[in-house]
């Protein structure tokens, strides 16, 4: 189905917990530069091993209080018994956090290392949102995968997975980045086979440095098409052709996504407001126009 252009388009965006007070800064100036945008929610990511656990949920709270914008808190299995989880989720419920985005989660040695439940907790994600559903009426996201988890004995075993976390729960998935559009809808067209009927939001990655979202690319299964390296060869010592380029990329893919029928995207945006909000404005996602200065 194609959408017309002037088709409203949602986004969310996501966000990483400050590790110092430098970073913190950078933080809410990214967050207070995007609050005009007016995203359906804002996440806030979870550390390997739940490293992060304490900076996370003191952002999605700070957030809570002190903007408009509704947070987010993401919640993995990894490195804590039940009863621990289960402390954190009631807590999010009572300082009125709605929603939880709902991973396995990074085993403490990062990505690619083996991922072993803790001997007490929640050993898999669709095990954690039964837990969650007796706490509160959550909405919750969980992860997808286009291009496969990694740690997947096969695409077909990944799918079954995803309809597990729907089965109990989730009511919305969000994809891993990629960069070429007939990975996400070639996957879409699986999983609606397959009986998965909630939304499955695009995540999109702007190319803020090539080189790291090729490794961490690597890690998470996402392919790096050929083309995508050749167009960002020779950019790493030039900054501002760079970020012309990634807005490019990004709105390119966006938009071929959104005359195929999507209607929503899900932006990582490494605690960077400036090329998000290039991208939301060329996709027609815009703040309100400050007022023309009086002429006198």
């Amino acid at each position: 189905m194609t959408v017309s252009a002037t088709a409203p388009v949602k986004v969310s965006f996501e966000f990483s917990p400050p590790a110092t007070a430098e970073a913190e800064q950078r933080l809410w100036q990214a967050i207070q530069r995007l609050v005009p945008l007016r995203p359906r929610f804002v996440s806030v990511t979870y550390g390997a091993g739940g490293s992060t656990r304490d900076r996370t949920h003191a952002t999605v709270l700070r957030i809570r209080r002190e903007t408009d914008l509704e947070p987010a808190a993401h919640l993995t299995c990894v490195g804590a018994p039940r009863e621990e989880i289960d402390e954190i989720v009631r807590d999010y419920w009572d300082a009125g956090i709605r929603h939880l985005v709902v991973l396995r989660g990074d085993p403490p040695g990062g990505p690619g290392t083996a991922y072993v439940p803790h001997p007490r907790g929640y050993a898999w994600v669709p095990d954690l949102l039964e837990g969650i559903r007796k706490i509160g009426d959550f909405e919750i996201s969980v992860g997808a995968y286009p291009e496969t988890h990694p740690a997947a004995s096969s695409p077909g075993a990944d799918l079954d997975h995803l309809k597990r976390k729907i089965d109990a729960g989730a009511t919305r998935a969000i994809t891993q980045f990629f960069f070429e559009a007939d990975a996400y809808f070639r996957f879409l067209d699986r999983a609606r086979a397959a009986g998965i009927t909630v939304p499955i939001v695009p995540g999109i990655m702007p190319v803020f440095n090539f080189a790291s979202v090729a490794r961490f690319a690597g890690k998470c299964g996402a392919a790096i098409p050929a083309w995508l390296a050749r167009t960002f060869d020779g950019l790493d010592q030039d900054p501002d052709t760079r970020r012309l380029v990634a807005a490019t990329v990004a709105v390119e893919l966006c938009q071929r996504l959104q005359a195929n029928g999507v209607g929503e995207f899900h932006f990582y945006t490494s605690n960077r407001a400036d090329l998000t909000v290039a991208i939301c404005h060329m996709l027609g996602v815009r703040g309100p126009v400050p007022a023309a200065a009086a002429i006198v």
